[in-house]
């Protein structure tokens, strides 16, 4: 599973595994990127955050952790690539599986910012400020992110160009198989 803050290059991670390794792919925001698709809703992050936010109210703090366990039992890939973890309790049942590792990618605010966007992955991305995006930095769903890299088995410094990114998953899934 990878985890770190906003824009610290989980994505790039995880289609670089894709690619290079044949690994299957699962994010956790799919989950609410389909509600809030079958609600009209658009993707916007604050839109995404609420939706985080009220299933795990609703449905347990686990209930992310319960979706993500029953989707990779259900994928047949040997490796599989979780992309998104933000909270513990996402984790849930997953730390059963004999193989599972915590991976944190740590990348500077800054770098991110200026990642998040060049990327557009939500409608709000691209027109965000510096300031906006320390804002959202601090709401809820974002804040637990950083006390799961004392908990990651592996720690990835993504503050350097993707191949410096790449070199470290390469020896990362060298260590795993």
């Amino acid at each position: 599973a990878l985890c770190g803050e906003i824009a610290c290059g989980k994505g790039t991670a995880t289609q670089y595994l894709v690619k290079k390794y044949k690994a299957g792919s699962l994010r956790y925001s799919t989950m609410l990127r389909d509600l809030l698709d079958r609600l009209y809703l658009e993707h916007s992050r604050n839109n995404i955050q609420a939706m985080s936010t009220f299933i795990r109210e609703t449905y347990g703090k686990d209930i992310m952790s319960k979706v993500m366990y029953q989707d990779v039992k259900n994928n047949k890939h040997r490796i599989l690539i979780l992309d998104g973890v933000r909270r513990y309790d996402d984790l849930g049942k997953l730390k059963d599986f004999s193989k599972f590792k915590l991976v944190f990618i740590d990348t500077g605010i800054k770098k991110r910012y200026e990642r998040l966007i060049r990327r557009f992955e939500n409608s709000d991305d691209k027109q965000k400020t510096f300031e906006e995006f320390k804002k959202e930095a601090g709401q809820e769903s974002e804040t637990q992110i950083a006390a799961l890299k004392d908990r990651a088995d592996f720690v990835i410094d993504n503050s350097k160009d993707k191949k410096s990114l790449y070199k470290q998953l390469d020896k990362l899934i060298a260590e795993l198989n």
